[in-house]
């Protein structure tokens, strides 16, 4: 029986192949040019400041546009249960409105975090954002012909947008879980590295003021030895894991830190601090110390 199932089902597979259009959606080029003109648009217009990492949620650790994406989808959700249950129609109308308000904040981060993507997230991100400015032109629609009192196709309208908004949740869904955007990319060293001194090299062997990479077991680290003084971070960038090692170094507001060579996710040396993003969350950062026959030991920085 089991042997007839499992036929059956490869028979069917080989008559319907699976179809993985988001996959497709990564590997297509025909949306490249448009993409490039208006993510390069993007951050020429932010430019690096205070605004680009308000948007990106550096000031709070945290990525901002999630939180915000629930605030305007958990208002539409809301107005379509109640339009199901034929409640008060000016509480969807409020809700809807308050969705429309919520969404620019939502686009204006969004786009921001969409602008220093892989081209892979991006195109993917591209067809995300149609799909959400359709559905936000469908809720915007039903908000003006229920203020006009034609309630029954202002319903339908909503139930448009929130079939067209599902689809760009679930791109959006793609993007965090499946490619990792906006997840943090810099290793964990709490349950890679024990507590306590590692030996990791010698100092003769360690290039003065120019950072290298040097392995700690399962990690890459960032290393810059300026005399006897030796800076070790996490060398995958917490963004989008570029190495660190092949950035460049600079002073942040009288700070010595590392730029990102991948998309500019700035660093403070001394315990690996966020200045800049598009990062988030900060690099894993190690105390290090000589020992007296050369030999540098590191250990990791608690959190």
């Amino acid at each position: 029986m089991k042997e007839n199932v499992k036929t059956n089902r490869q028979s069917f597979r080989k008559l319907v192949p699976p179809v993985d259009l988001v996959g497709n959606v990564e590997r297509s080029t025909k949306l490249d040019r448009p993409i490039q003109a208006v993510s390069k648009a993007v951050r020429r217009r932010l430019g690096p400041g205070f605004l680009r990492d308000l948007l990106h949620g550096v000031p709070t650790g945290k990525p901002l546009h999630p939180p915000l994406t629930d605030v305007a989808l958990g208002c539409w959700i809301s107005a379509s249960l109640l339009d199901v249950t034929d409640a008060d129609p000016r509480a969807s109308r409020t809700l809807l409105a308050a969705g429309l308000v919520a969404s620019v904040p939502t686009a204006a981060s969004g786009i921001t975090d969409w602008s220093a993507l892989h081209r892979e997230q991006q195109r993917v991100g591209f067809v995300h954002a149609l799909a959400n400015v359709a559905a936000l032109s469908l809720y915007a629609g039903s908000l003006l012909l229920r203020v006009r009192g034609d309630e029954r196709r202002g319903r339908m309208l909503s139930f448009a947008g929130l079939a067209v908004g599902g689809v760009g949740a679930y791109l959006g869904g793609h993007m965090s879980y499946r490619q990792a955007a906006g997840a943090n990319h810099a290793v964990s060293v709490s349950h890679l590295v024990p507590l306590g001194w590692h030996d990791l090299c010698e100092l003769k062997d360690l290039p003065d003021g120019r950072p290298v990479t040097r392995r700690l077991g399962y990690i890459d680290l960032f290393v810059l030895r300026r005399g006897e003084d030796v800076t070790v971070l996490a060398d995958r960038c917490s963004h989008l894991a570029g190495p660190l090692h092949q950035g460049r170094v600079t002073s942040v507001q009288g700070a010595d830190c590392v730029v990102c060579p991948w998309h500019g996710s700035t660093f403070r040396l001394s315990d690996g601090t966020v200045m800049h993003g598009p990062a988030t969350a900060p690099q894993p950062a190690f105390e290090s110390r000589l020992r007296r026959d050369g030999v540098l030991q590191v250990r990791p920085v608690p959190a």
